[in-house]
């Protein structure tokens, strides 16, 4: 009897969250984009409570990192790209993420955010996307 979604790489799934959930932790630190992304927000870092619910944030961040993972996988899947060469990936990762970033782009017209913070946040939706995708469609 074959199990509902038995045919996926989930080693690979599990990776390719992870790597994603680390990218942001690159992403949004000191060395790229944490000081504009602070200050588009406007967050007093300084504040005691800022802190608050913090492994509530990692945990649904990786969480949701994971669902994205995982469709991006079923999709590979479908698509015959599991084991496919890194460019497969990429081109996948770089597809799934472009939409998932219009998806974001949509609530900053009517959030009124800055743009700055638009391509900060669409841009890690995109090289996340692109780092789960190459790992998953170059994962055999």
């Amino acid at each position: 009897m074959a199990y509902l979604f038995d045919y996926l790489n989930w080693p690979a799934i599990a990776v390719a969250s992870l790597a994603y959930f680390l990218l942001g932790a690159l992403w949004y630190s000191k060395i790229l984009f944490a000081k504009r992304w602070i200050s588009d927000l406007k967050l007093d870092i300084n504040d005691p409570t800022a802190k608050k619910g913090i492994g509530l944030m990692f945990g649904g961040s990786l969480l949701m990192m994971f669902v994205q993972t995982l469709l991006l996988a079923i999709l590979a899947e479908r698509l015959g790209l599991s084991g496919a060469c890194w460019l497969s990936g990429l081109k996948l990762g770089a597809f799934l993420g472009a939409g998932y970033a219009a998806t974001i782009g949509i609530n900053y017209f009517y959030e009124k955010k800055p743009l700055s913070l638009f391509f900060i946040n669409a841009g890690y939706a995109i090289a996340g996307n692109v780092v789960a995708g190459i790992i998953i469609c170059c994962w055999r």
